[in-house]
């Protein structure tokens, strides 16, 4: 009898860490031993049926203790061996479980921008009826892959989180740029319709760990800026007084950073000052003046010899003085400037 003892059935140390693990060989030894830890269940599996399961603690694989084992004795090894499938689940609560990706595009209500949402995060995973995860899903599941039992409720998952979050925001409940107020709410929304998908495969998430939903960098910025100019133009009392303030803000850091002298008419444009153009042009330098028309009385330029405003021709411009105080009269001066008399005409 010792002989049929010696084989001893258990999880191996280095997969321990797995949702579910299957025993190789399907033809277990009669008089085997089976070990179970405190957070793991051991069912047999025939023709995907549950027929025998084993709870925490150390068993005997024998029609003896689990009278339903019977049914798997294998009669052409003399009843020496039981053919079934061996799977060990385990109970406890798998935390850390990594999630994310992209959740979608959708339009924010406040600013009516077209925007690109992602998450990234974990969650926490457990097995809630053993029997029906074995039935439902590991019969499509690679057992091979340690983590593939977590990927595909990792996928359920976040599309539970596309649904809420984009509904959410969708009926203005929540606010894209005020999303990470809303966690707690989001959480518990998605946990809801996360469990209700897994709870035909015999799973659920029992709490969700760090996550976080966020913009796309360029959309981010984006909607940073509108609300900045929104504020603004609440303060301004309307457009374009702050259209106004952002082109005299520019054409100041323009100077500032040597961009040169702006423009009259830009800079006034943009302070709402007309007066401005007017006072850059009197600071003008005059033109030169020549002789002037006898006729309109027009200075023209120097070396002119017809007037340029109605083509009379001019004579040398030769010097005038008073006829009462002999003082020099200036060009063009109809009034002695120091007496006051008139002056004589040409």
């Amino acid at each position: 009898m010792a002989w049929f003892e010696r084989e001893f059935v258990a999880v191996p140390d280095r997969q321990k860490h797995q949702l579910i693990y299957k025993w190789p060989d399907q033809n277990l030894r009669r008089f085997s031993r089976a070990q179970v830890d405190a957070d793991q269940l051991a069912l047999f599996v025939k023709s995907g049926r549950v027929m025998a399961t084993m709870g925490p603690g150390r068993h005997r694989i024998d029609a003896e203790e689990l009278p339903v084992l019977g049914a798997l004795v294998d009669t052409l090894t003399g009843g020496n061996f039981y053919r079934a499938e061996l799977y060990f689940v385990s109970t406890r609560e798998f935390p850390g479980v990594k999630f994310g990706g992209r959740l979608a595009d959708i339009v924010d209500p406040a600013s009516e921008q077209v925007v690109t949402l992602r998450v990234f995060g974990e969650f926490a995973l457990m097995v809630r009826d053993p029997e029906l995860l074995i039935a439902t899903l590991t019969g499509t599941t690679d057992l091979a892959d340690p983590a593939a039992v977590q990927s595909w409720c990792a996928d359920m998952l976040l599309k539970s989180m596309k649904m809420t979050v984009t509904q959410g925001i969708s009926k203005g409940d929540w606010q894209v740029l005020g999303l990470s107020a809303q966690l707690q709410a989001i959480e518990a929304a998605v946990l809801q319709q996360t469990n209700v998908t897994l709870y035909e495969y015999g799973l659920r998430v029992p709490r969700m760990g760090n996550f976080d939903i966020t913009l796309a960098p360029e959309d981010a910025d984006r909607l940073k800026r509108l609300a900045k100019d929104v504020t603004y133009i609440r303060l301004a009392g309307g457009f374009q007084p702050y259209a106004a303030g952002e082109l005299a803000l520019g054409a100041g850091q323009g100077l500032a950073h040597g961009g040169g002298a702006a423009a009259p008419g830009f800079l006034g444009a943009a302070l709402g000052l007309n007066a401005i153009q007017p006072q850059v042009q009197s600071t003008a330098p005059a033109a030169a003046t020549g002789p002037v028309c006898g006729g309109c009385r027009t200075a023209n330029p120097a070396g002119a010899k017809f007037c340029m405003h109605c083509g009379t021709a001019l004579t040398a411009a030769l010097p005038r003085h008073c006829t009462d105080c002999g003082t020099e009269l200036a060009l063009g001066a109809r009034f002695c400037g120091n007496c006051g008399a008139p002056a004589a005409p040409r």
